[in-house]
């Protein structure tokens, strides 16, 4: 993690600590990078709560809900898995925030309508709109999950800045 990162997730335990609010991960084509950056900050247990890496698509349906219809209609990198896996995990963690990851890092498995470096990432907070975006990356595969893990922790940061305003 660079300096810089640390940063962020320091605003963001800020924030977190302020409203006394707690976030957790769902987290594919990461594997649980994103709640190790929050996590590499002592004393994060104030306001992380879990992380659940949900790499296959029956993780998906079973840890966080995500209808296998849904799956099979969209892809399990699609803005709609996104969206369903933080909201299934909002609805079963005691969280305010969840934040989820689903793309394909590479090398292998990109397609013409998904190319390798394709992420969707999702952002919930109990009584707002979801925040559910696409980002296309480029590099390798620890470019891809590095560069994910960055744009989820600085929308959160964002929002978070966001409702402070």
């Amino acid at each position: 993690m660079f300096a810089d990162e640390y940063e962020l997730i320091d605003r963001i335990a800020v924030a977190l600590i302020r409203r006394r609010e707690r976030i957790g991960t769902a987290e594919s084509c990461t594997g649980g990078l994103v709640a190790a950056a929050c996590t590499s900050l002592s004393g994060s247990s104030a306001w992380f709560e879990r992380g659940v890496v949900s790499y296959s698509n029956e993780a998906k349906a079973e840890l966080l809900g995500v209808p296998k219809g849904l799956i099979a209609l969209h892809g399990a990198v699609s803005a709609e898995v996104a969206e369903h896996m933080a909201r299934g995990l909002l609805a079963h963690a005691p969280i305010d925030w969840a934040l989820s990851v689903t793309g394909i890092a590479g090398p292998s498995g990109g397609s013409a309508d998904k190319p390798v470096g394709t992420v969707w990432l999702a952002l919930v907070h109990a009584g707002r709109p979801a925040r559910v975006w696409r980002e296309n990356f480029g590099g390798d595969r620890h470019a891809v999950r590095a560069q994910t893990v960055r744009a989820g922790l600085m929308a959160l940061c964002e929002a978070l800045e966001d409702r402070d305003s």
